[in-house]
């Protein structure tokens, strides 16, 4: 049983036959996609606070040291993106701050808050307002905390990372597989277009790996709610010092998530931290979202790639390169997009008929510069 799934209230059972059958997945058994999809957009760290110590996550920041954007900064930073010809504010932030962080609970009061989650969707009107589309990533949530927010978002995402218990999650607020679950579980009975992924390397095994990808195809088939998983190895910083898994590693993982989901999930690698060349041709069709005008303020040491070098590595499997919206564009209907974020990419303006572009026909990345 997979640990939490009981506390959580979550029904996801994952057979041993099912597990042993995916483990026998190798990359020949997969086929290349025929075209590799991106995002363009800029990233927003809400805030640098969490309730979780993870040994191999550089963007948490103790008590005293966590920082809080503004609303001000907020605008700032999403208007450069917009300038920039990105279409998603990506909200990146600490799963929320526990009772140790006090100075960013007096903040959000003083901004009159309650919670991050009601900041986040001030955050969201902001970035709506300045033209571009909320994709949040704000980790664990009940159906409140995402009932909050997901109206204003074009899709949303949280790691599963591993339904595994590892030491690379333990303490006393360590992370907890159900969680996890149950967030996934969430959007979907929300009807929110979901992204979600597994970490490779945080100590789980090859079966954790099998596991983790099955449960998520079970939550899909439920809800058809997930849009794309994310196959992401951990990489060294400051503080993770273990290594990366090879690449042969990476291709067989890659091989088994493409095998496992259903064609209507894409698969993605992120090409900061990933040799996207040597795993194109083992089922990915995305490469993620890319920023012109931030950094990957999740993992700062590994810089976004120019759009040129995406367009090498779609020329390397020889397939077309094509943009995409942050919410992919099955989803992109009124069954799955509220009416705040219909508005938005029907409007009768700049940002609407950006939108549109991307969605209808997408961009040749060559035509806008990549700084």
């Amino acid at each position: 049983m997979i640990p939490g799934t009981d506390e959580y209230g979550v029904d996801v059972t994952v057979s041993d036959e099912d597990i042993d059958r995916l483990l026998d997945v190798t990359p020949a058994d997969v086929d290349p996609a025929p075209e590799l999809s991106f995002c363009r957009n800029v990233f927003v760290p809400l805030t640098t606070a969490c309730r979780y110590t993870c040994t191999y996550c550089t963007y948490y920041d103790p008590p005293g040291q966590a920082t809080l954007m503004s609303p001000e900064e907020i605008r700032e930073t999403v208007r450069r993106g917009a300038d920039a010809g990105c279409t998603e504010a990506l909200f990146t932030f600490g799963d929320d701050p526990d009772d140790r962080y006090d100075e960013i609970h007096g903040q959000l009061e003083e901004w009159g808050h309650e919670s991050i989650h009601t900041y986040l969707r001030e955050a969201c009107e902001i970035a709506l307002e300045e033209g571009l589309l909320p994709h949040a990533n704000p980790g664990d949530q009940t159906r409140e905390q995402m009932g909050e927010v997901a109206d204003l978002n074009a899709s949303m995402g949280v790691m599963l990372e591993t339904t595994a218990e590892v030491q690379a999650h333990g303490g006393p607020r360590a992370k907890n597989p159900g969680q996890r679950l149950r967030t996934i579980r969430t959007a979907g009975e929300l009807d929110v277009p979901f992204t979600t992924g597994i970490l490779v390397g945080i100590g789980e095994d090859w079966a954790d790996r099998a596991e983790s990808l099955l449960a998520i195809r079970e939550l899909d088939e439920r809800y058809g709610h997930v849009q794309e998983v994310i196959v992401q190895p951990v990489v060294d910083n400051e503080r993770w010092h273990g290594g990366s898994p090879t690449v042969d590693t990476l291709r067989r993982t890659v091989a088994m998530a493409r095998h496992c989901l259903p064609e209507s999930v894409s698969v993605q690698v992120p090409p900061n931290l990933a040799p996207a060349r040597e795993v194109v041709d083992c089922g990915i069709d995305d490469l993620g979202g890319v920023s012109p005008v931030t950094v990957d303020h999740v993992n700062p040491d590994y810089e976004w790639p120019g759009l040129d070098e995406l367009q090498a590595v779609a020329d390397h499997a020889g397939v077309p390169l094509r943009e995409r919206l942050p919410v992919y564009d099955r989803y992109a209907t009124d069954e799955w997009l509220s009416d705040r974020i219909a508005d938005a990419i029907d409007a009768p303006d700049t940002a609407g008929e950006r939108f549109r572009t991307v969605r209808d026909h997408g961009t040749n990345p060559a035509s806008v510069p990549s700084d």
